[in-house]
Formats: C-alpha cells, structure tokens, sequence
C-alpha cells in the first residue's frame, strides 16, 4: 500500500496530459487541448464548479443524468455498453453536500468501498491511498476490488480507482473501473497499473463558473 501510495501522489503532484485526435465531444463536455493521441481534457460545469479532467482516448460517454441533487455521467471503452462493459469511467457529483460537516473525502470514499465489500466479503480487497490537495480542494483516493462482482449473474472481478473531491459547495467523484475473470479470493492489486491509470486522469482541476463565459472555458483551461 506504501508503494501504489507514492505512485499515485507523486502522479499527481508531477503530470500533466492532455488529447487524442478521435474523442466525441458531449454535451457539457469539451475538448481544451490536444497532445499525442493520449487523452482529452475535459471541462463540465456540474452544479456549482466546472470539472476538470484528463479523458482517456478510446471511451465514450454513453449515460448521462441529473437527478434532484445527484449527477452521473458513465463512459466506457467505444463498442461497449452500460450493460457489458469492461472498462468504465464515472464522473458524479452531490451538490450542497459539502456544507455537510459530517462529510470528509475520506468517509465518502469508505462509504463506497463499504459497498463493495459489502457486495463481496470474501473476496473484497482494498487499499485506502490517502488525503491529498487537488488546488486547494480537499481529496482522497483508493483502490477497492471485487473478486466476484456479480454473484447472481455473469461472474467477473471488478477493480476501481476512486478519487473523491471535496468542492466549494458540492461533492465530486472520479471512478475508473475495470472489470475481468471472476476470482473467489481477493484480487491483488497492481501498484503500476493504478498509478498508471492515475496519470492518464491527470490534471485533476475545479473551477469556478464564470457567468457568461462558455466553451472551452479558458479561464479553467489556463495554468493547468
């Protein structure tokens, strides 16, 4: 856990990416730079700040909703569904909820992975990764798995990358999960991959929303 630890926070404090050539771009999302064919930033006003992202070439973006104070928006790898998938990428946001003052990165973060392994108690495996400061927002991250996911069905292993941010007023998550062969112990979680996962997400950015000024927000675009 030390080790991916370091990885993903030495990631984030050092990279940058930025574009790929073949992205489509969704409503509420555009695309700012362009290097590479590597990834795409991007930039979606969600309640009350624009987030900021690297987006990694070859998803796209399949569901997106907003309901009452919850917003979602799931990409997955070109070809695959909401349904059958092997690689997926979450964008969620809780507006007001960081006036909670119950509500700390953290919690949130144990609250999902308590989920998970609620899901599969045999073969959960997790790795809590730490606070971090993402500008001056407030951030954790972690890396949970499921050994069997979906016991009631197709059986698969899912493993996802987390990082909670805590906003000005709202809550955001990044999530980037994988899915693979079922296994009945818990899976080993691999350093290299996460943190490569990690870097291809970065930079990791909130805004403020400027009344009247649109695509492709410069104001959040400068100094990334």
């Amino acid at each position: 856990m030390v080790k991916i630890l370091l990885l993903l926070l030495s990631v984030l404090a050092t990279c940058q990416f930025a574009a790929a050539d073949d992205h489509v771009q969704k409503k509420n999302e555009i695309e700012a730079l362009r290097d590479q064919g590597y990834s795409v930033k991007t930039i979606s006003p969600i309640f009350g700040q624009l987030v900021m992202f690297s987006f990694p070439k070859g998803f796209t973006t399949v569901f997106e909703n907003t309901n009452g104070n919850q917003y979602i928006r799931e990409s997955v790898l070109t070809g695959e569904t909401t349904k059958k998938w092997s690689q997926m990428i979450t964008i969620t946001g809780a507006k007001g909820l960081a006036s909670s003052p119950k509500a700390t990165p953290q919690l949130l973060a144990n609250r999902i992975a308590g989920g998970f392994k609620q899901a599969c108690p045999a073969s959960f495996s997790g790795a809590g990764l730490g606070g971090f400061k993402i500008d001056k927002s407030d951030a954790f991250a972690a890396v949970v798995g499921c050994g069997v996911a979906n016991p009631t069905g197709d059986l698969y292993s899912e493993t996802m990358l987390l990082i909670v941010i805590k906003g000005e007023s709202d809550y955001y998550t990044i999530q980037w999960a994988e899915r693979s062969t079922a296994s009945p112990t818990p899976i080993k979680l691999d350093d290299a991959k996460w943190a490569e996962r990690l870097k291809r997400l970065t930079p990791i950015k909130l805004c403020p929303i400027i009344p009247g000024e649109s695509a492709p927000y410069p104001s959040c675009v400068g100094g990334a």
